[in-house]
């Protein structure tokens, strides 16, 4: 077996494993189209080797030929509809069929042309370099992309390069052979497919990483939300806030905490019963989720009780915020309840202290909250630094 022949059997044993490797994250996460569409452009990739090993060993004729470059051609297809699927961009389906259908209209009609011909590389390469260029602006249209997804779209970007580069470099390495069946006998073959290898590699590698970056991103998602009223859990909160804590440890902005507690809540069960109770609960959430900006941190922390982080926010801001969150909940009339009735929150607020934890910062607004409750509910409290350490001292 030839040097490009060796590697080509190694291309197939690859794409059989990165097939499985696609599939397996596919049975993980079942609603995971994308995985599914990117095992089946492995499996497809393999046919192209395999035809490829056929022309050289038997000797073919041109529609054998013409196969075997629409198989490979077809897995890049295949393979841009899973990155489609991956970042929710629609698939170019009339796009890559055109190209599809005009590529192997080319590649039958080239075959009579000299085989170190330089237009009959070019054509040849240049349906390569289109498909790939398709699933680069795919990640390209994505609505928002990481670091580690521009990556992958520049090794996308560099192995659409390397199909054209190959008409460029072909005669260097001595030309593709005097036959189809010559081929894998060529010092061009064993370049080619080792270029071809060490992209594909690459890219399967990187989304093979994004797909499970996600996996996991969905796991502590899920880990750190609260299940009825879809904000964070108590961990997930006090997570993200300490995060926040060490960003204004390093930037000297303010974070201001605010806990609130669903007034007469017990009342609402023992009267309407548990189901009314819930839907409190999600009504509550779901203001407090429509009220808050991106960088801003609400979750369910308890039962009843819900807090709201506000990085950037000094003490009269979340005052003001407490306040109009309390004036609008008042108001607001809940599904499945008589309209007559309205429910309240207390609100209790504190700012952070040098030095301070998440902890100690939600003790201090659990005190404003009490003095809340205290003050007969309905109202926002804020702790006053100055007026606990006297009164401390008296």
């Amino acid at each position: 077996m030839s040097g490009a022949g060796f590697i080509l059997a190694i291309n197939m044993a690859v794409a059989g494993l990165l097939a499985a490797a696609f599939l397996m994250v596919a049975v993980y996460d079942k609603k995971n189209d994308a995985a599914r569409w990117m095992a089946f452009g492995f499996a497809l990739a393999m046919s192209n080797f395999g035809l490829e090993f056929a022309i050289a060993s038997l000797g073919t004729s041109r529609p054998a030929v013409v196969a075997s470059f629409a198989a490979f051609l077809a897995a890049m297809a295949v393979f841009n509809a899973g990155i489609a699927r991956k970042y929710e961009v629609a698939v170019p389906w009339r796009l890559m069929g055109a190209v599809f259908v005009v590529s192997i209209a080319t590649c039958y009609l080239i075959q009579d042309m000299p085989r170190d011909s330089f237009s009959r590389m070019l054509l040849y390469q240049l349906p390569y370099f289109l498909m790939q260029a398709v699933g680069v602006g795919i990640v390209w249209l994505a609505r928002s992309r990481r670091p580690l997804d521009n990556l992958f779209m520049a090794v996308m970007s560099a192995s659409a390069l390397q199909f054209l580069s190959k008409a460029f470099l072909f005669q260097i390495f001595g030309g593709t052979g005097a036959t189809a069946q010559d081929y894998l006998k060529t010092n061009y073959a064993l370049f080619s497919q080792s270029m071809g290898t060490v992209f594909a590699m690459a890219i399967a590698l990187l989304m093979l990483v994004i797909l499970v970056r996600d996996i996991f991103a969905d796991v502590t998602a899920k880990s750190e939300t609260d299940a009825l009223s879809g904000l964070l859990n108590r961990g997930g909160f006090e997570r993200h806030a300490e995060a926040a804590l060490r960003d204004s440890a390093r930037t000297g902005l303010p974070v201001t905490l605010v806990i609130s507690d669903l007034d007469h809540f017990k009342a609402v069960n023992d009267t309407f019963g548990h189901a009314a109770g819930d839907r409190v609960i999600e009504a509550f959430a779901g203001f407090l989720r429509n009220s808050t900006s991106g960088h801003q941190i609400a979750g369910r922390i308890g039962g009843e009780e819900f807090a709201v982080a506000l990085p950037g926010t000094n003490l009269s801001g979340a005052r003001l915020f407490a306040e109009g969150a309390r004036s609008a909940f008042a108001g607001l009339p809940i599904d499945g309840l008589p309209d007559d009735r309205r429910f309240t929150a207390s609100f209790g607020v504190a700012e952070l202290r040098g030095g301070e934890g998440i902890s100690d910062l939600m003790r201090r607004a659990d005190e404003a909250l009490y003095d809340a409750k205290k003050g007969g509910r309905d109202c926002v409290r804020v702790f006053e630094a100055q007026e606990r350490d006297l009164s401390s001292a008296g």
